[in-house]
């Protein structure tokens, strides 16, 4: 009842919608990109490169692109990027056999993928009323899942009725499509962040945040494993909807995992849950080392994906406690982009490994990346424990 409400709101639906669709294409490039390398020939070595460079990419871009946003608004950020970000995955659609157009594109793409996710977060406090903003935010981790169950079967369907190619033509489509919706919206057009200070490292200044964001490479080592692990045990197992469905399962229980978290009037502090549910995440991801039958791999996707969203949302309560004032958009960028960066680490260490070893080696370079974001949470918490200052104004929370 409480998210019926809140989608009711002034502005709500359109942005989340919005904000969903544009974002689809980060969750089609890392699927539709290798599966059209693969069918151009191309060997797991490469595959995790340019999914590798893919992420890079975007890691580096996105605090770039956030700071740009909190200077001179968002819609003067969004709109060109789309178009760039398109034209990087067209190129790759084009010329899938070329290294150097894969490459370039890959670079593009990421690189200059629309900020959406951190542009709605910082949209919420003017969307909603200051009691509803953890609301909000619980929301907004749970339905990004969405994305992730989307673009895998928007892949799917390009690959039943076209090709990998065609799925990178959709989503160079729907992602301009996504920021059309947001950036003619009359918060997005009217947003404007509040002054800053003038320390370069801007978010970063905080030690907490930097443990927080630290930990989550962690997270994206996991995520970035489990990219490529699927597409290798599709193709050996014969697996009905292939690595397309394995990843909805995967995004599916984190849809459900997001929920059931934002449904909880939780009464330990946000440091101590993302610490439990991490952990969980650590154990969740061991169980894919046993490389199971087809049947409970399917269990395991949904059990990986059920820790996911938990631990985002616990993580936004602390980005938007320890963000300096006016930092709010870079500092979601940030997250995004360490995340990123663990992507990137994750895909190429596990596109090696693929090479070399078993599937279950390569399943444990999640279970590794997961234990040391643990492990810096752990040795870093004291850090976690926001104070009361400026920095914690309604317009940079993210609860």
């Amino acid at each position: 009842m409480g998210y019926l409400d809140l989608l009711r709101g002034r502005h709500v639906l359109r942005l989340l919608v919005g904000t969903l669709v544009g974002r689809l294409p980060s969750a089609m490039a890392p699927l539709a990109i290798p599966l059209a390398l693969r069918q151009s020939g191309a060997t797991y070595t490469v595959i995790g490169l340019a999914v590798g460079t893919f992420a890079v990419a975007a890691a580096v871009g996105g605090p770039v692109l956030g700071r740009l946003v909190d200077r001179v608004g968002q819609v003067r950020i969004l709109a060109p990027a789309a178009v760039l970000a398109g034209i990087g995955l067209i190129a790759i659609a084009v010329a899938p056999s070329s290294p150097a157009i894969v490459f370039t594109g890959a670079v593009l793409a990421g690189a200059a993928t629309p900020p959406l996710e951190p542009c709605l977060r910082a949209l919420w406090p003017d969307v909603v009323p200051p009691g509803r903003l953890e609301s909000a935010y619980a929301l907004d981790s749970a339905s990004q899942e969405l994305v992730f169950i989307g673009g895998p079967l928007l892949v799917g369907a390009c690959l039943a009725f076209a090709s990998p190619m065609g799925a990178l033509w959709l989503a160079a489509l729907v992602g301009g499509l996504g920021v059309l919706v947001v950036a003619t919206a009359p918060p997005t057009r009217a947003w404007r962040a509040p002054a800053r200070s003038a320390d370069w490292l801007g978010p970063l200044t905080s030690p907490g945040l930097r443990v927080l964001l630290v930990s989550l490479t962690g997270v994206g080592v996991a995520l970035g494993t489990l990219n490529v692990l699927v597409i290798a045990y599709a193709e050996r197992q014969q697996v009905p909807g292939g690595a397309a469905l394995m990843l909805a399962l995967n995004a599916g229980g984190a849809l459900i995992g997001g929920l059931g978290y934002g449904a909880i009037r939780w009464s330990s502090s946000p440091r101590r849950r993302l610490v439990l549910l991490t952990a969980g995440l650590a154990c969740s991801y061991a169980l894919l080392c046993l490389v199971p039958s087809p049947p409970y791999m399917a269990v395991v996707m949904v059990v990986t994906g059920l820790f996911l969203a938990p631990v985002l949302s616990a993580s936004f309560v602390l980005v938007g406690d320890l963000a300096p004032a006016g930092t709010v958009t870079e500092a979601f960028a940030w997250l995004v982009t360490l995340m990123t960066v663990g992507v990137a680490l994750g895909s190429t260490a596990v596109g090696a490994v693929l090479e070399q070893s078993t599937q279950s080696w390569a399943a444990a370079c999640g279970v590794l990346g997961t234990a040391i974001g643990l492990l810096i949470l752990l040795t870093g918490r004291h850090h976690l424990s926001p104070t009361p200052t400026p920095a914690s104004t309604p317009s940079s929370t993210s609860t």
